[in-house]
């Protein structure tokens, strides 16, 4: 791509912005949370299932485990039914406890505010740790979730499907005070119009504003 036309991308990709922006003002973190401990274990939980089902589950297991050190020896048997709505809750407790253990051995119950610091925790990867610091600390990350690389796509933002790569592109066309709240907008209009199946591409703002290309729809 030559620099003219990556300089065209990414002036359409700030016009896509701008329309959903106007689309969806309210756009933000689906998890429900207060503070960047709840919203780093609600993170960690929504891995294969949603946040919706998430959030069903975390306000019981936050009162009853407020911090690292609680979580960290929380009673297994507990954890594992107050996780069962979600699935494979031996595991999810597993993983909280180490959750847990970790951040009050490393960190002093705290959350870290660095990708490095958060990707060093059990169970937090790239994903996660750009999640909390987009929505915790106000630090601009992108998150590439299921909607997120679909979308950028079918934008034609970027040809690749793994996240890192996504985000790489993504990051060369937005202005790092899109990033966070850009893809909150993106995931929005992937659940209610860009679906994976059977897109509403009739519905679409960005279709009519000329400003989708329907890659591969």
């Amino acid at each position: 791509m030559t620099a003219e036309d990556h300089s065209a991308l990414a002036a359409r990709a700030a016009q896509v912005d701008d329309e959903l922006a106007g689309l969806y003002p309210d756009a933000h973190c689906a998890l429900d949370h207060d503070g960047p401990f709840q919203l780093l274990v609600a993170t960690v939980l929504s891995a294969q299932t949603t946040d919706k089902r998430v959030n069903t589950v975390t306000p019981g297991l936050f009162q009853t485990y407020p911090d690292a050190a609680a979580l960290a020896g929380a009673d297994r048997a507990d954890l594992e039914e107050r996780l069962r709505p979600l699935g494979m809750q031996r595991t999810r407790a597993e993983r909280l406890i180490g959750l847990g253990e970790e951040l009050t051995a490393a960190f002093d119950g705290v959350v870290p505010r660095t990708r490095e610091q958060l990707t060093s925790l059990p169970g937090v990867g790239r994903k996660t740790a750009n999640v909390v610091l987009g929505n915790a600390f106000a630090t601009p990350a992108i998150t590439v979730d299921t909607h997120v690389g679909r979308l950028s796509r079918r934008l034609g933002w970027t040809e690749h499907k793994d996240p890192f790569k996504v985000e790489k592109d993504i990051a060369s066309l937005w202005d790092p005070t899109r990033w966070t709240d850009g893809c909150h907008r993106l995931i929005e209009h992937g659940r209610a119009v860009c679906h994976a199946r059977s897109p509403r591409c009739e519905q679409c703002l960005l279709l009519a504003a000329g400003l989708c290309p329907q890659v591969g729809v």
